[in-house]
């Protein structure tokens, strides 16, 4: 799927995460359902950063840009090093190592510890980067012709300024479902994950498929394209994914934040 669609699904999906929070007892802190929805967002645009053309590749500038040559390298090296007789040969690496669930894990439990462990500016560093991504995904006709431009990043920066001191503040998230001391912020690596599995398996439902499964070796196949039957399948940018999928994320994404915050209750 393209950004736009990848970001609304992230945020419905976090939303529904909160909605069922709250079905269950357990309701989200309204800024812990907010931060969420947006970091989830923005890393569902993350598992891209393997295409040099990608929303994630040039919303940093020269410094993203960098790290997707190195991504894409990387990925291309441990598909040729783990591929099976089944597995077709490939040069580059894109929907490969970062389209997997062992990438999504390896994001989330980073950012998890980064956070935990690295202070404010550690957070502050998180929402920044996952609020350009999701500014650039959620708000994409607007922000049309401005990535990497300052402006973006200042309404990021100025943003994850106020969402840090909001999560700070007593009862508001900050300890949210880790709750022992030095456990502050953990929960940041939740969305993440879920946002860039959700990335896959909206790719999953595209015409190529995606290897979410790896390492875990299908049909001969260590780097299996997971996917519904092919007649079932879109090519990403299609009509089903503009005029049916993404109004679907929409009101996915209305009714679960409503039920999330107890209205439907």
């Amino acid at each position: 799927m393209m950004g736009p669609a990848h970001s609304l699904s992230g945020a419905a999906a976090w939303l529904g995460v909160g909605a069922a929070a709250d079905a269950t007892g357990r309701a989200m802190p309204w800024p812990v359902l907010l931060v969420g929805a947006l970091i989830c967002a923005g890393a569902a645009l993350a598992p891209d950063l393997d295409h040099k053309a990608a929303t994630i590749s040039t919303a940093f500038g020269p410094l993203s840009k960098a790290l997707c040559g190195i991504v894409d390298k990387l990925s291309a090296a441990v598909y040729r090093s783990t591929r099976k007789p089944g597995d077709p040969r490939r040069s580059g690496g894109h929907r490969t190592l970062t389209h997997t669930w062992v990438w999504a894990v390896f994001l989330g439990v980073g950012f998890s510890v980064l956070a935990a462990t690295g202070g404010r500016w550690a957070v502050l560093g998180t929402l920044f980067v996952h609020l350009v991504l999701a500014i650039e995904g959620l708000l994409w006709r607007a922000a049309r012709g401005t990535s990497s431009d300052v402006l973006v990043w200042l309404l990021a920066a100025a943003g994850s300024w106020i969402l840090a001191d909001v999560l700070n503040q007593p009862g508001n998230g900050a300890d949210w479902l880790f709750t022992e001391p030095g456990q502050e912020y953990l929960w940041l690596g939740l969305p993440i994950v879920l946002g860039a599995l959700v990335h896959d398996i909206g790719d999953a439902l595209t015409v190529s498929g995606c290897p979410v499964l790896w390492p875990i070796p299908v049909a001969r196949k260590r780097w299996y394209p997971v996917g519904p039957p092919r007649f079932m399948r879109f090519r990403a940018g299609s009509w089903i994914e503009l005029k049916v999928l993404m109004p679907a994320f929409m009101v996915i994404g209305a009714a679960s934040a409503l039920g999330a915050v107890g209205f439907l209750g």
